[in-house]
């Protein structure tokens, strides 16, 4: 029989679906979205908002090598009709043995758990907003670098993470000095559920840098530089397992930042939630933040800050959820403020 290409071509069909031809390998990418609207009543007046739409995507471009990105669109709080777009992630991780993998990119820096575990799409923060550290610029976000990790080794399930990459005086695609940040953290999960972490962040800012990962107002610059270390301990339990009743998540960070002109001063950062699952979709909440600087700080400003949130979440599934949401904050600064926030975040 006269083999034509059309003739090749179908029995090269026929023997994929007979499963007689090996199939090569797909590569497999998904594309997820998240997004979140939000009404808030503050001064007298009920406002109306968008959050972020948080752009999600993975792929697993060989067996090993697999590619993470995430960008985020939202609206800029300088003009009520123009958004922003903010590379948030950027990672390519080769898994070289086992449960140790190396990564080289764009990183939340692994400093704390809710950094660390939690992306921007609002449908999985147990809470509306961050807690406060996040949003007074105490943790440094982000960096651009390398790092090993490992995950679930041994019986306690031991995880590692060791990251050198830009400091937070410098930017995404260079650094402005010869020093790097340095971030190890480790953590344990000795049981369903429970997940006890702890870690330590050296950073050098150069006199003159614009402090990128700063959150808030105008993009401080530093006047002298600086030798920042950060100290954080984390509790996490979640009891999924078995009566799928109790959230509890605490973190506590003390930052030491030291000048030659002013000695070494520090501040610490703090907060403590706490969830109660009533029924399979039905959870009420609370978190308190505290946070104290030294009275001669030299890198933040030093506002020191006490909050409390009580709030009510409802999960109308495992991809759109409810809250509402009360909180009092207060500081020197500014007066008592109280607020109360509806938010529906839902992925896609």
């Amino acid at each position: 029989m006269k083999i034509t290409p059309y003739s090749l071509t179908a029995l090269l069909l026929l023997g994929l679906l007979l499963g007689i031809v090996p199939r090569a390998r797909a590569q497999r990418t998904q594309i997820k979205g998240f997004v979140d609207a939000l009404a808030y009543y503050q001064n007298g007046k009920v406002n109306f908002g968008l959050g972020e739409q948080d752009l999600f995507i993975t792929s697993e471009i060989t067996e090993r090598l697999s590619f993470l990105g995430e960008t985020v669109f939202k609206f800029s709080p300088e003009s009520p009709t123009d958004f922003n777009i903010s590379v948030e992630r950027i990672i390519l991780k080769y898994n070289y043995s086992g449960n140790h993998s190396v990564l080289l990119g764009k990183h939340h820096t692994p400093i704390n758990y809710w950094n660390d575990t939690y992306h921007h799409g609002r449908v999985f923060f147990p809470t509306i907003d961050r807690p406060l550290l996040f949003a007074q610029g105490i943790i440094p976000l982000h960096t651009t670098g390398v790092s090993l990790q490992g995950q679930n080794l041994g019986r306690l399930r031991f995880g590692y993470d060791a990251m050198v990459g830009n400091g937070i005086g410098s930017g995404d695609v260079v650094d402005n000095n010869p020093f790097k940040s340095v971030t190890l953290a480790v953590h344990v999960k000795p049981t369903d559920g429970l997940r006890l972490g702890a870690s330590y962040y050296h950073d050098a800012i150069s006199k003159g840098s614009t402090v990128h990962n700063h959150s808030g107002g105008v993009m401080p610059v530093a006047l002298t530089r600086i030798n920042q270390d950060i100290m954080t301990a984390s509790v996490s339990y979640n009891d999924s397992v078995f009566t799928k009743k109790f959230e509890l998540l605490a973190e506590s960070s003390m930052v030491s930042n030291r000048s030659d002109s002013l000695g070494q001063q520090r501040a610490v950062a703090t907060y403590v939630y706490a969830g109660l699952r009533l029924t399979e979709k039905f959870i009420p909440y609370i978190r308190v933040d505290d946070i104290r600087f030294a009275n001669q700080e030299v890198y933040f400003m030093p506002n020191k800050t006490q909050s409390f949130v009580g709030g009510l979440r409802y999960e109308l599934s495992y991809l759109a959820v409810l809250k509402l949401e009360y909180q009092r904050a207060k500081s020197p600064l500014y007066p008592t403020a109280d607020k109360v926030t509806f938010q529906i975040a839902v992925g896609f």
